[in-house]
């Protein structure tokens, strides 16, 4: 009986350390790379912005720099010259947009669209960015957009097509006691066709590397 019963002990016993081994608690397994990271309302990050815009009907670009600082109430952007000169500094709040550029003084307005499109030459959409730069938009059909590297296009509501060409990995906050890295967006791509209402404008933005990233 005993020499019966051990096979099927055995049996047991494997099926067992298969369970084991296989649960997503005890393997440390990364969470899915479709999980974008969450949204922050509060947020810094540095990069680089090609734009390529219409003035005169003829096409021109330009490339700068930036610093892009945001909270729930506020946007700040520091636009900078490939050498490292301030090009432009834009404050925006709830109230108004405020867009000063070097050795002249700040001009305001309700929109800042309109006003870097008058000041700059082309549209910065901060609104938008607010959202796009973490992977969040609003679609076409209304709906909250989370872009993820198996979802990394979408139409916006108010025209733009971006797509999420590259990502970059961040670690999870230790507060949230959960292993793994996260998904953030490293480059993307904007369009915008002309319309009646704004000119046709291309952008093209790489973030620099989260702090997660280069460490490791």
């Amino acid at each position: 009986m005993l020499k019966k019963l051990l096979p099927l002990a055995l049996v047991c016993l494997s099926l067992s350390a298969c369970s084991t081994l296989s649960s997503p608690s005890s393997s440390g397994a990364a969470p899915s790379a479709t999980t974008v990271a969450p949204y922050r309302e509060q947020v810094e990050l540095t990069g680089r912005l090609n734009v390529v815009y219409q003035k005169d009907d003829k096409p021109e670009s330009a490339t700068v720099n930036f610093n892009w600082q945001q909270t729930a109430q506020r946007t700040d952007v520091t636009l900078y010259t490939p050498v490292g000169s301030t090009l432009a500094t834009i404050a925006v709040t709830p109230q108004e947009a405020v867009l000063t550029q070097s050795g002249k003084a700040p001009r305001s307005a309700p929109d800042v669209d309109t006003l870097s499109a008058q000041l700059l030459g082309w549209s910065l959409p901060v609104s938008g960015l607010r959202d796009w730069l973490q992977g969040y938009a609003v679609g076409a059909d209304g709906k909250r957009f989370i872009a993820s590297p198996a979802n990394d296009s979408v139409t916006t509501k108010d025209g733009w097509r971006l797509r999420y060409v590259s990502w970059q990995e961040i670690g999870q906050n230790a507060a949230d006691n959960t292993p793994g890295a996260l998904p953030q967006p490293r480059r993307i791509d904007a369009e915008r066709n002309a319309s009646a209402q704004a000119d046709a404008v291309s952008l093209r933005i790489v973030l620099d590397p989260a702090p997660s990233a280069q460490a490791q």
